[in-house]
């Protein structure tokens, strides 16, 4: 990490020294899909969210549908909705903006081409986007890899947010995986491949380093902001458990790294994403008869349900998270 990149991630960290006060933050993302008829359901989200008292909002990923062209002023035309942002938000990447980009139907575009691409305009500097602005520390400096992951702690709650995307994280389990209603090659293949290999290995460092600084400081609570809906509603059956299929083998590697970290942390652990596009919050099994207790799973509102959640933090009580849908009237 550079020195100013350091300074960051410092400067991220000594704003909870503000311990042990309420605040609320919120959560939205998987919007405005334009073949659903999004952009016009968009000012009022945001006005909603403005007129609100959270701190800031984490947008966990996708800015567009997922079988629209994945051109430049996409990016920029996310960049224009989070500048009406009156406070701070954090961007996730989600799949439709990279990973799914190879797509005929999303252009057939390189999609390691389309990561760099986003890495470079999604962020530009250390600072979260939003009109006000917070300090972020980042995995990687602006336009380099892991620059999209970040941590920062506020008032003792410490945050995460880390490039694990839909479509089974960028990995490619098969050659009939690899041509499906793709301009991909074999060659490109392979590179999305050893692309997830790395970014995998990172995702879980950048993940285990902001356990350990949560602990350090004896954080109440850590919250882990990814996109990708890793497969917790996938069944058990006595002949198989479709959360350890190949189509969402991806995710395991990190799940079970998240697994192991919550274990070890004394307080609780928010997991964020989206990707299934309804709200839903649960205590999902890690194994057929255990229950990860400290472990709580929030699915936020996606296309064409156009809403937000509102979390508020109390670090005194032992819950330390109470979650409130917010429904926007349109």
């Amino acid at each position: 990490m550079s020195t100013r990149f350091l300074a960051g991630a410092l400067l991220a960290l000594s704003l909870s020294c503000a311990q042990a006060q309420t605040f609320s933050f919120g959560l939205w993302g998987d919007m405005p899909y334009k073949k659903a008829g999004d952009d016009s359901k968009i000012p009022a989200l945001l006005k909603s969210i403005n007129q609100s008292d959270i701190a800031f909002s984490i947008y966990d990923g996708d800015i567009k549908d997922g079988s629209s062209k994945c051109t430049d002023d996409i990016y920029e035309s996310a960049l224009g909705m989070f500048g009406q942002m009156k406070n701070p938000v954090v961007y996730v990447p989600g799949d439709n903006e990279w990973t799914d980009c190879h797509r005929l139907n999303n252009g057939g575009y390189d999609g390691l081409e389309r990561l760099a691409h986003l890495r470079k305009t999604m962020f530009p500097t250390a600072a979260s986007l939003g009109q006000r602005q917070m300090p972020l520390a980042h995995q990687g400096q602006p336009g380099e890899k892991f620059v999209e992951n970040t941590y920062f702690s506020h008032r003792g709650i410490m945050f995460v947010t880390l490039n694990v995307p839909g479509s089974n994280n960028n990995k490619i389990v098969d050659e009939k995986d690899c041509a499906n209603k793709s301009a991909r090659t074999p060659q490109q293949c392979e590179a999305s491949n050893a692309e997830y290999l790395e970014r995998d290995a990172a995702n879980v460092s950048w993940m285990q380093q902001a356990f350990k600084a949560a602990k350090a400081k004896k954080a109440r609570g850590l919250v882990l902001v990814i996109q990708a809906d890793p497969g917790f509603d996938l069944p058990e059956t006595e002949d198989a458990d479709e959360s350890q299929a190949p189509r969402v083998s991806g995710y395991r590697n990190f799940i079970d790294s998240v697994v192991q970290e919550t274990e070890q942390f004394p307080g609780q652990v928010l997991l964020v994403h989206g990707d299934t596009h309804f709200f839903k919050m649960d205590k999902p099994l890690y194994s057929p008869t255990k229950l990860l207790a400290n472990l709580t799973r929030l699915q936020t509102f996606g296309s064409p349900q156009i809403h937000w959640v509102r979390v508020t933090v109390e670090p005194k009580n032992a819950s330390v998270f109470t979650i409130q849908p917010v429904i926007v009237k349109q």
